[in-house]
């Protein structure tokens, strides 16, 4: 099931309701679903290797927490975190200013990620250095994570339990 943007993020308490998340593609809803999103974003930093190193540690102790206590919700944005920051040093290191698309996102797309119709900015010829290591270290964590034995136990009976 896709993600279901329609949800009341402003009042949903995805702890206390977990039937209501949805695992999604990618990086869908990182920013929307709390309270994780106010448990994990204050320790999510990509602007060098070393702020990269130092928040994929302690995001992925986070993972490791919410795996411990049978919160998948929690490790599932856990995962999603470190992966966008991931995909965020990337695009910082391709595009500088990290702006990748031509034009604003259309208003019926806001919080959601992709083109929407926009165009690809040109990339830097030199990539930043620096967020081209911060990106490799946010990367490993996410395999690491996506490859956890305990997640994917955790990811396969929520899909059972509630679908993807």
């Amino acid at each position: 099931m896709p993600f279901d943007y329609t949800l009341d993020f402003q009042t949903t308490d995805f702890r206390q309701h977990p039937e209501l998340y949805r695992v999604g593609r990618g990086e869908q809803g990182v920013l929307l679903v709390q309270p994780y999103k106010g448990e994990i974003l204050p320790h999510w930093r990509f602007k060098d290797a070393v702020a990269a190193r130092e928040s994929s540690e302690t995001i992925y102790g986070l993972f490791e927490a919410y795996l411990k206590a049978h919160d998948f919700v929690g490790a599932d944005m856990a995962r999603k975190f470190i992966q966008m920051g991931f995909t965020r040093a990337r695009r910082y290191a391709n595009h500088a200013g990290g702006k990748k698309y031509a034009g604003p996102v259309p208003d019926d797309k806001k919080g959601q990620s992709g083109a929407h119709g926009r165009a690809e900015l040109p990339r830097n010829p030199h990539p930043d250095v620096d967020k081209v290591e911060a990106a490799a270290i946010f990367k490993r964590k996410w395999d690491e994570a996506k490859g956890n034995p305990e997640y994917v136990r955790q990811k396969e009976a929520f899909v059972e339990k509630y679908g993807k």
